[in-house]
């Protein structure tokens, strides 16, 4: 039994408890301190709730130091909407067009990171609070006093009070996997030229710890701005280079891989194929200078200021990687895996000095980083207008719950509700993204209610007027309350809620029992709104978005195929553009399918979709390997004319490409399917397309099998899309927006956009 008391309660419970602890710090102390010291019952009331929307009510990420720096930034925002919410609330339609605006604008937010949503909610509510009665401009100031000392108390107990860790940063994080690839890098310059078992695993390790889901998300670079970009661009990039390096095929039979001079290895190979593949290469060592430039990456993100010289160097070893001679299959083979592996450290590094220095990097234009001389404005426009339409997510829920808290605004003005605020507030927390979700969370949230309102009508009954049993019951059941609520659910987060509720207006003006009818009335008149939203505006959530966007994502990437094909089978010129032609639709649609593909992960009990296996990260892992893939081929760092491939590699390319893009439409129709679409599995023929892949025609040049080894790529995603048992999980693919692609080892992780 003594066991049993000392052992420690769940960390769910201590994160909880510390969170309750510091907003009943700052919400109680600007509330007595203004209702009891100044005997301001407005100040009293924005203190409170200003401290309990900011920080009970939302989930701002990051340690203590950084929510309190967003919340210093959210200040002025806060005075921004009181002010505005205040001056609207005079005249219902003022106030309800307002609700519309305000509402889609703050909800609207969250396409700018894990920040910008968590704070979203908050600042609904600061908005929602002077939007009822009474309708006093005169009253300004205090909301304004009482809303700021909220927050600024807030602000202060993040700091002071049991403050967490701050988690590793992401930019730490990236530098250890660079550190991890420089050393795959050395491993591989020597015999056996294959990783150990123990080596690949950590790399995999490193790789996996920079994915979005197994970062914070105060520490995700998911912002639009340049060195976000960047950051989230260098950690892609390292995944890359890392995935690359672990499939590195060692050297043919009688070939040795060149050496830097002093490292006593040979500088060719000693049979003809070593002689005739790496003729052009003979004084270079692309490993090495990977490996350098990866160590050099890691100061750089570590604060240090290196010389950028490994760069150069690599940028030395590519060009004579690119002149070497033809030679055997399996160097030609060799040397389009080096060209790959270089491509992503050069990546990597360029990102990192992006990341570090912002637009005063030096970046090759306009190329791949095409958001490096691009000012914040202009980055912050892409991003919003890429959402600004109705098969965004982000842009579905900012019009569902908009349009529910303008008509909640219009309801509780026309009926003058008592407390209307509770009816936008019952509104706001428990509409859900799917009319399933909303409906369950209503019903836990009502039964929650009642049981609530109950207790605060008997207490309100048998204690009546007595202020002080008030005074003195609310900080520890705020305690309560903020700890069990987010752990137990929404059913035990509105019954306390109700409860505090009762004790605050008991305090603020002489309450009887009705007080907790009103409450009720309330939250049913609010969840009634939401329900019927939640049923009109896209009421599957990202249920019916995933499968539209995924299926236009690959019908997309199936026109890319055909379209990259053609081109290298053709030659041609080629220019460093910030992306191929017809690119930039695949990545718009990669971005639609990925904010689809994490709203559905948040969506518990999403139902399946139906259509093809259910390994939604193949497919957008699929589309991310098309375009990196693509652009790799065509979009080249310094111009140059590539010549046309022999008749034989053209055939075998273009016919290569035809299949891949047939099975992408196959796919793409199981996925999105139509009135008289068959549901019977999609017969790719994998193994003849492999055949046809591995095929080499008598003297295809470097550029067939870089296309080789793409097409090849795409094959294997197609084989799991086609899996229906949907066992298994594609390779890891994260972008800013905070999608999390998850499963098995990454391959090629797709460019950030």
């Amino acid at each position: 039994m003594a066991g049993a008391f000392r052992r420690r309660p769940p960390p769910a419970y201590r994160a909880a408890a510390r969170r309750a602890l510091r907003v009943t710090v700052a919400a109680g102390a600007g509330f007595y301190l203004l209702l009891y010291g100044f005997d301001s019952t407005v100040g009293a009331t924005y203190a409170l709730f200003g401290a309990i929307a900011m920080a009970g009510l939302s989930h701002l990420p990051g340690s203590g130091r950084q929510r309190a720096r967003l919340l210093v930034g959210v200040i002025p925002v806060c005075w921004f909407l009181i002010t505005l919410g205040t001056y609207l609330s005079v005249r219902t339609w003022t106030a309800v067009v307002g609700m519309l605006v305000v509402g889609f604008a703050l909800a609207f937010m969250g396409v700018g990171g894990p920040r910008f949503a968590g704070a979203a909610t908050g600042l609904q509510l600061m908005y929602i609070l002077p939007s009822f009665p009474p309708y006093d401009p005169g009253s300004l100031g205090e909301r304004l006093a009482g809303a700021t000392l909220g927050l600024v108390l807030l602000v202060l107990v993040e700091l002071t009070l049991l403050p967490e860790p701050a988690a590793l940063p992401y930019r730490e994080r990236a530098a250890r996997a660079a550190d991890g690839a420089a050393r795959c890098a050395d491993a591989l310059r020597s015999a056996p030229y294959t990783l150990s078992e123990a080596t690949r695993h950590t790399a995999q390790a490193l790789s996996s710890g920079l994915r979005s889901s197994r970062v914070p998300e105060a520490e995700r670079p998911a912002g639009a701005g340049v060195r976000q970009r960047a950051l989230a661009h260098t950690g892609l990039a390292t995944r890359t280079l890392l995935g690359r390096l672990t499939v590195l095929p060692p050297p043919p039979p009688g070939a040795v891989p060149p050496r830097l001079a002093g490292d006593g290895g040979e500088a060719a190979g000693a049979g003809p194929a070593g002689a005739a593949g790496a003729a052009g290469a003979r004084d270079a060592d692309p490993l090495g200078a990977i490996a350098e430039v990866a160590r050099e990456t890691a100061a750089r993100l570590r604060g240090r200021a290196p010389d950028d010289r490994a760069r150069g160097h690599l940028g030395q070893a590519r060009q004579a990687l690119t002149a070497a001679e033809d030679g055997t299959p399996a160097v030609l083979r060799r040397n389009a895996a080096l060209l790959e592996v270089a491509d992503a450290a050069l990546a990597m590094s360029t990102a990192a000095d992006i990341a570090v220095r912002g637009r005063a990097a030096d970046v090759p234009a306009p190329g791949r980083f095409w958001y490096a001389r691009q000012r914040a404005p202009r980055l912050w426009w892409r991003r919003l207008s890429g959402h600004a339409g109705g098969r965004s997510v982000f842009f579905q829920n900012a019009v569902r719950i908009s349009m529910a808290l303008a008509a909640a605004r219009l309801i509780a003005g026309l009926d003058t509700l008592p407390h209307g605020f509770w009816v936008l507030l019952a509104t706001l927390t428990l509409t859900r993204t799917t009319v399933r979700e909303t409906r369950k969370t209503e019903r836990v949230a009502l039964t929650g209610t009642l049981v609530g309102a109950f207790v605060a009508a008997a207490l309100l009954a048998l204690v009546g007027t007595d202020i002080a049993v008030y005074a003195v019951a609310l900080p520890p059941l705020m305690l309560v309350t903020f700890t069990l609520g987010p752990v137990k659910g929404v059913g035990w987060a509105q019954a306390l809620f109700t409860v505090v509720v009762a004790l605050v207006f008991a305090q603020l003006a002489p309450a009887t029992w009705q007080l907790a009818e009103f409450r009720v009335l309330d939250v049913l008149t609010g969840s009634a709104i939401g329900a019927v939203f939640g049923l009109l505006a896209w009421p599957r959530g990202a249920h019916d978005e995933l499968r539209r966007s995924v299926a236009v994502l690959l019908r997309i990437a199936a026109e890319i195929v055909v379209s990259t094909t053609a081109q290298i089978a053709a030659g041609g010129r080629r220019t460093p553009v910030v992306t191929a032609p017809g690119h930039r639709s695949l990545q718009h649609a990669l971005v639609l399918a990925e904010s689809a593909y994490a709203q559905y992960q948040s969506e518990p009990g999403a139902p399946a979709p139906q259509g093809a296996g259910q390994d939604w990260q193949a497919a957008l892992i699929a589309g991310h390997h098309t375009l990196w893939g693509a652009d790799r081929l065509l979009v080249p760092p310094e111009p140059l004319v590539a010549p046309p491939l022999g008749p034989d590699a053209a055939e075998s390319v273009v016919r290569a490409g035809d299949r891949v893009a047939a099975g992408m439409l196959l796919v793409s129709a199981r996925m999105d399917p139509t009135g008289d679409t068959a549901q019977t599995p999609v017969p790719l023929h994998a193994p003849t397309a492999y055949t046809t892949l591995a095929d080499d025609p008598p003297g295809a040049s470097r550029g067939y099998y870089a296309t080789v080894s793409w097409l090849a790529s795409l094959t294997t995603d197609l084989e799991r899309l086609a899996d229906d048992s949907g066992a298994g999980a594609g390779a890891g693919a994260d972008t800013g927006a905070g999608a999390s692609v998850g499963g098995r080892r990454a391959r090629r992780p797709g460019r950030v956009t």
